[in-house]
This record gives C-alpha cells, sequence and structure tokens, in this order.
C-alpha cells in the first residue's frame, strides 16, 4: 500500500512483547492486541506489534503507530517524552501526537470544562505552591477528597484524605508538590455506590461500554487493586455526553475511553479521558476493533 516496510506498528511494552509466563492479565493484553492486528490486517495494512522502546526498531520504516498496551510510559515518563518527541518526527501517531501530549497531563479536564463539558470540582497544586492540606480544606470546604497526580496511571500516588488524616499525610504531600503537579477533588460517592463508567468511542462514534466496580472497602476500580469489570448498557444521555466530550477534542481522536460517573450533585462529569492506550476490552466487544480499524484513514 506504501513505501515503508509497515503501515502500521501497534505499540505495546517490553514486558508484552513476548511474555515468558502467560497469566490472565498477559493473555488479555495479548488477546486485545491481536484483536487489534487482526482486525488492521482484514483492511489490508501491513502491521507487526513492537515495544515502544525497542531500541533495534527503525520508526522511520512505518508509516504509523498505534498506541494500544504501553503501560509502563508513567514510569518511564523522561525516557517516554523524550522517544514521543524523536518518534513524532519520523511517523504518524494514532491518537495524533498533539492529543497524546495534552492527554499525558490531567489539567487537559480544565480544557474540556472551559469547553463546556462537566468535570467534578477540581483544585489544581501546582509545583512548588505553598499550601497544606489543611489549607486547602479550609479553603474549599470539601471534607472527603482524592489527592492525585496530574501525570498518572494505575493510582499511582492516589490518596483518600480527608480533615482528620491531613496532618499525617502532611510530609507525603509536600514531597509530591515540590516534585510535581497535584489535584485535589472531592470524593465521588458515585464511585462507591454504582462504579465508573467507561465508554468506548471509536470514529468519534460510541461502540461499547463497561461498568468497573472496586471491591468492598476500597475506591479504586482497577483490578490490580481487586476491582471487577462488568459488561454495561449506557442510556442515550450517557452515549451522547460521551461523544459531547469527544467532540470536544481538537484533532479529533481515533479511538478513545470515557470514564464517566454522576457527581455528587446527580450531574454526568468526566473523571478521567483516556486517549494514549488505554484499555478498550475489545476481548468484550471484538466488532469495535473493526470500527477501530476502519476508522483508519492514511
Amino acid at each position: 500500500m506504501h513505501n515503508k516496510r509497515y503501515d502500521i506498528v501497534v505499540l505495546t511494552d517490553d514486558r508484552y512483547v513476548a511474555p515468558n509466563e502467560i497469566n490472565r492479565y498477559n493473555q488479555n493484553i495479548l488477546t486485545e492486541d491481536g484483536l487489534v492486528v487482526e482486525a488492521l490486517k482484514r483492511r489490508g495494512f501491513t502491521v507487526t506489534r513492537k515495544s515502544w522502546s525497542d531500541p533495534e526498531f527503525d520508526w522511520s520504516s512505518t508509516e504509523s503507530i498505534i498506541f494500544r498496551t504501553t503501560w509502563d510510559y508513567f514510569n518511564r515518563y523522561q525516557e517516554w517524552q523524550d522517544w514521543l518527541e524523536r518518534t513524532s518526527k519520523l511517523t504518524k501517531m494514532i491518537n495524533p501526537f498533539e492529543l497524546v501530549k495534552w492527554n499525558m497531563d490531567k489539567h487537559y479536564l480544565q480544557d474540556l470544562q472551559q469547553k463546556g463539558v462537566h468535570i467534578p470540582e477540581s483544585r489544581y497544586i501546582e509545583v512548588g505552591e505553598e499550601v497544606t492540606l489543611a489549607k486547602l480544606f479550609t479553603e474549599t470546604g470539601w471534607q472527603n477528597c482524592i489527592l492525585k497526580p496530574c501525570v498518572s496511571g494505575s493510582s499511582r500516588h492516589t490518596y483518600k484524605v480527608n480533615p482528620d488524616n491531613c496532618d499525617r499525610l502532611e510530609s507525603t504531600f509536600q514531597s509530591l508538590i515540590a516534585e510535581e503537579a497535584m489535584m485535589l477533588q472531592p470524593f465521588q460517592n458515585d464511585i462507591i455506590e454504582k462504579g465508573e463508567v467507561s465508554m468506548m468511542v471509536m470514529g468519534g462514534e460510541f461502540t461499547h461500554a463497561v461498568l468497573k466496580v472496586a471491591k468492598p472497602g476500597d475506591f479504586r476500580v482497577q483490578d490490580d487493586f481487586g476491582g471487577t469489570v462488568h459488561p454495561y448498557e449506557p442510556s442515550s444521555e450517557e452515549i451522547a455526553f460521551a461523544e459531547k466530550v469527544i467532540a470536544s477534542c481538537t484533532p479529533s481522536p481515533t479511538y478513545a475511553r470515557v470514564d464517566i460517573i454522576r457527581d455528587n450533585n446527580g450531574e454526568l462529569a468526566v473523571i478521567e479521558l483516556e486517549l494514549i492506550e488505554p484499555e478498550l476490552w475489545f476481548r468484550l466487544t471484538p466488532h469495535a476493533a473493526d470500527k477501530l480499524a476502519q476508522s483508519i484513514d492514511f
């Protein structure tokens, strides 16, 4: 189709190229990436799968790359940023480079809010800001909150904080804001009462959804912490909301996961917009991988 060796390289990380141990977690990754590879091949693309940090691969040899299971990037953040800058000059990125850079930092939620997309109340704490947790609780009037970094994944440095435990967490908080921006949000009761709804959108159109539920006594819905995933039939209101979120992005993403809840006022709100390497649960809805493939055009 093109002069280059590959049309598309599906990106993973070193751990998942050819794992020595096949457990349920690794198998899900291999299944998900396999569905994407096969869907792209059915469209006639020449496809391979590589780790983003493969030192031997020539990224100029592919027409494009698509981010899938690059799940170590936030632990290798400077290396990742350097690689993105270099590689963006050699090949096309899906999703586009400018979206990937924007989506790496949770300040993007502020940008969405300015475009009319509802998000939970949020207080950003910038690097080096002179403030204490106690002062933040006084300033906001909030009682139960979540504190998390603006660049994060898998609940890294995520804490449930309140006026009773803020003194105990103060030294941790100060060490964090000396190095990175953080955000404080009121704890959203819907996460415990119902869970997070993840809405998958391919080519601007909703394809499928899941409900992520934390284990009893926890608030983190990731399976790393005992969370579970369930098929979910969203309402037309939820679908319209997810598609509105995607329509607010410039440029338009080829694929996305929109994580939504009802906030403490009962209003639909985005808690995460995942445009880089979201888990998309193609294994539950394989035809969505074909929808993704159909959304890619050169």
